[in-house]
């Protein structure tokens, strides 16, 4: 491209290699310690962790209602087994995120209720 007072073609340069490796150390290390802390801040829990109690609770019961031949585990759950399993929370690692929701979970999939929250816009 030629300007006004320019009459030949001059090659402008980008950043010398040394600042470009010098933002890219830079931008790795903010990397690196933003996933620092979000992975210390969710060690224990994960994001999402109540989603994750009503669907565990929701497939522990479809499993139930889907190997039950005769039904009188279902009609368990139905009649309080979710409930005395959400008060045993220290036996699950999902349970213990919210055990209420866990219970609402079991309860649903154990009356053959869709579940609550799931798809596109839940």
């Amino acid at each position: 491209m030629v300007l006004l007072d320019q009459q030949s073609l001059v090659r402008h340069r980008g950043p010398s290699r040394r600042a470009l490796l010098i933002a890219l150390a830079v931008a790795a290390a903010v990397l690196f310690g933003g996933g620092w802390l979000l992975v210390g801040k969710h060690t224990d829990r994960p994001p999402f962790a109540e989603d994750v109690a009503y669907e565990a609770g929701f497939l522990h019961a479809s499993r139930v209602l889907k190997h039950d031949r005769d039904g009188l585990l279902a009609a368990g759950l139905r009649s309080g087994g979710c409930e005395r399993l959400g008060r045993n929370s220290e036996n699950d690692l999902k349970m213990s995120y919210d055990p209420g929701l866990w219970v609402k979970g079991c309860l649903d999939g154990a009356w053959g209720r869709p579940p609550v929250g799931q798809g596109i816009f839940g």
